[in-house]
């Protein structure tokens, strides 16, 4: 990974109306690296990504994409940015192979035929080039929105929650080939909901409100982040958990099967809350490991109140 920055901005800011929907938001990423962008409906996320390919002028803030101003040269941006939106639009009635020939006039590639032939090599498409659009199922859409994306061969890829919709084997093709194109040197900046993703990308930031709350390496997120974690083993009673739920302390209460995972900030207090039930009978509690979703949710707890 270089050291280069291909996102360096600072102060990024945009209102709608007296509606400060991105406030203040800083952002680096290195060129070759993976960040994930996690945040709850309506935080930010798509309207950051959209100021930054250049679709959205902020109000405030400065930086570069690309080296390139993005105050100032948005036009330059978007010529080497690939943005795949959550509902790609293509056309269900031409094949394959048609709606790469569409795009790759639109991007006035030249020659057409050495583009398209070229991409579909690239992304495994070529058995299936004359297949209709329409006729594919959800990973296949979601390759094709890809090779649409990257044909042009950008520096910069945005991807905005592109597997919503899509089964965990295609999810998993998806990401081994965002890998592989980060390996050549292709940035990316990804926008999902999904725990396991942002496991997968070189680091995260969350961002709730139009605030960004945390950035950095999952390790260093969940580090950061103060939680403890118990688990609980053994069959409580529906009380039991609401009782639990209800301790000073313990902030979730959350089942993973046939266990319990306990979570607070505040190690002893937690302690307590669970020490009742340390004597019960065919009940074991033992230290657990703070996942990214209790993260997730200990973030989106704590930005919903600051908000009501």
């Amino acid at each position: 990974m270089s050291a280069a920055l291909a996102i360096d901005v600072r102060g990024m800011t945009k209102r709608f109306g007296k509606r400060t929907v991105v406030d203040d938001v800083d952002l680096a990423v290195a060129t070759g690296e993976i960040v994930g962008f996690l945040g709850p409906n309506g935080s930010g996320k798509t309207t950051t990504i959209r100021m930054i390919c250049g679709l959205l002028r902020p109000d405030a803030g400065e930086g570069t994409v690309l080296g390139l101003d993005v105050r100032t040269q948005s036009a330059e941006i978007k010529r080497q940015v690939g943005y795949m939106t959550q509902r790609f639009s293509f056309y269900e009635d031409l094949t394959i192979a048609e709606n790469l020939t569409f795009v790759a006039r639109l991007y006035e590639l030249d020659p057409v035929d050495e583009a398209v032939a070229k991409t579909l090599d690239g992304l495994g498409l070529t058995s299936r080039k004359d297949q209709l659009a329409g006729t594919l199922s959800g990973g296949w859409k979601q390759r094709l929105a890809l090779a649409a994306c990257i044909m042009h061969q950008p520096k910069l890829l945005l991807l905005d929650e592109p597997t919503a919709g899509v089964d965990p084997k295609a999810r998993r093709e998806f990401w081994d080939e965002i890998h592989r194109l980060a390996g050549d040197g292709l940035t990316v900046l990804v926008s999902t909901h999904y725990m396991d993703e942002a496991e997968r990308c070189h680091r995260i930031g969350y961002i709730a409100y139009g605030r960004m709350l945390a950035t950095g390496t999952v390790e260093e997120v969940v580090r950061g982040s103060g939680l403890v974690t118990f688990v609980v083993h053994g069959a409580l009673k529906p009380a039991q958990i609401r009782s639990l739920e209800a301790t000073d302390g313990v902030e979730q209460v959350a089942p993973f099967g046939a266990t319990l995972h306990v979570v607070g900030t505040d190690r002893g207090k937690l302690e307590a809350a669970l020490e009742p039930l340390k004597r019960e009978a065919g009940i074991k509690v033992e230290p657990g490991e703070t996942s990214l979703e209790d993260v997730f949710i200990k973030f989106m707890t704590g930005a919903q109140e600051r908000a009501a």
